[in-house]
């Protein structure tokens, strides 16, 4: 298998993966329909996977430096798969909570493994490599947004899990059956195996990117929801325009990939990035206050333009970190990601409760805005 058919098999099980952890958000409506919860409860429910994934991401990553990327994210991808189906089954609450979050352990593997195997497979054209991998979530929410809703509202929330999770099981044995690690050099100088994080520009790729997650995961979500109780859509509705937004974010991936190897820096395009994601947030709270169509026109742009640039901040840190620490680097990575993420939907929700959605969106807007100045632009690609 070529190094497209690898970048290929990546995406495929990172989109998998994807669609089962960040899933749930989709399903809300036919949740609180059916267990009554507060939409803070069902916030807090839809990002439980979020917590297994943050606990577990440095530990995959180091495996994934120590023993391949084939073979972590083999045990990755069937575990996920296992426990989403037990998700579906088990009765109860705690229950759900419990398996969403076994599940989001062992999806953390597939993360920092998958771009750890593109960054030792492209060199040149990283940057495109990696935009193409990071679309792997579009892809996969894109897919959730699509096949949940209607699924839920046939079977009930619970059986709409059985999609993504079978979905992970078929491809853990393509991974396991055709992805190949790319080849390893030993280290020539023991400075190549020292920590990278004794300067400060990967601190500030880690803080910034964390602080995009922001509107990311605002988007992410409570789109559905938003557009279901504030603009009276429907749930099959809204999913399938999500879906197809979804699409578009992940074309944005793809072109902030290869504009960041075109202008030969992953963190100029990351800045003005951040500033496009602080002003779409914004026109969303100011459509919510004076125009459907505005607020819309403002969600829709927010979804898109907050995950253009996730794979820059990827391809940086594994730049910065060099491939014996790539992994763990990685892992560090997506733990202040999902940190990020795991705080940010459940306090989202508690303030649109408390107050109104567009003062809740006057502070999530808050978070790209600082993450502009935090951007360490001096970092060019060698």
């Amino acid at each position: 298998m070529g190094r497209w058919g690898i970048l290929t098999v990546a995406v495929a099980a990172q989109a998998a993966t994807t669609a089962l952890v960040y899933g749930l958000p989709f399903v809300i409506p036919a949740l609180r329909a059916a267990e009554g919860l507060s939409l803070t409860a069902a916030g807090t429910l839809a990002v439980t996977p979020v917590l297994g994934v943050l606990v577990a991401l440095i530990a995959w990553g180091a495996a994934a430096d120590r023993f391949g990327e084939r073979v972590v994210m083999t045990i990755g991808m069937a575990g996920t798969g296992l426990a989403g189906l037990a998700a579906a089954v088990l009765p109860g609450i705690p229950t759900l909570a419990v398996m969403l979050a076994i599940a989001g352990v062992f999806s953390a593997s597939i993360s920092a493994a998958s771009g750890r195997a593109i960054l030792g497979w492209f060199t040149t054209d990283r940057g495109l490599a990696m935009g193409i991998r990071q679309t792997c979530t579009p892809i996969g929410i894109g897919f959730a947004a699509l096949t949940l809703p209607p699924a839920a509202q046939a079977w009930g929330y619970r059986w709409s899990l059985v999609i993504p999770a079978g979905l992970c099981l078929v491809i853990a044995v393509v991974v396991g059956f055709f992805l190949e690690d790319p080849p390893r050099t030993p280290a020539k100088h023991v400075a190549e195996t020292r920590s990278p994080y004794g300067t400060t520009p990967l601190w500030r790729v880690h803080a910034a990117s964390a602080l995009l997650v922001g509107p990311q995961f605002v988007t992410a979500t409570f789109a559905l929801t938003y557009l279901v109780s504030e603009q009276g859509w429907s749930p099959v509705t809204a999913g399938a325009v999500l879906a197809v937004v979804q699409i578009l974010g992940a074309a944005g991936r793809i072109g902030a990939g290869a504009w960041s190897d075109r202008v030969g820096s992953r963190m100029r395009p990351m800045r003005q990035i951040a500033f496009a994601a602080c002003a779409s947030v914004l026109l969303w709270a100011l459509g919510d206050l004076v125009s459907p169509w505005l607020a819309v026109t403002g969600l829709i742009l927010a979804m898109v333009i907050s995950v253009t640039d996730n794979g820059l901040a990827f391809t940086a840190t594994a730049e910065l970190a060099g491939p014996h620490w790539a992994g763990r680097a990685l892992g560090i990575q997506n733990t202040g990601q999902n940190g990020m993420a795991l705080a940010v939907a459940p306090a989202f929700a508690a303030v649109v409760t408390a107050v109104s959605w567009p003062w809740a969106l006057l502070l999530a807007a808050v978070l790209p805005a600082i993450a502009v100045p935090l951007t360490p632009v001096e970092r060019r690609v060698s």
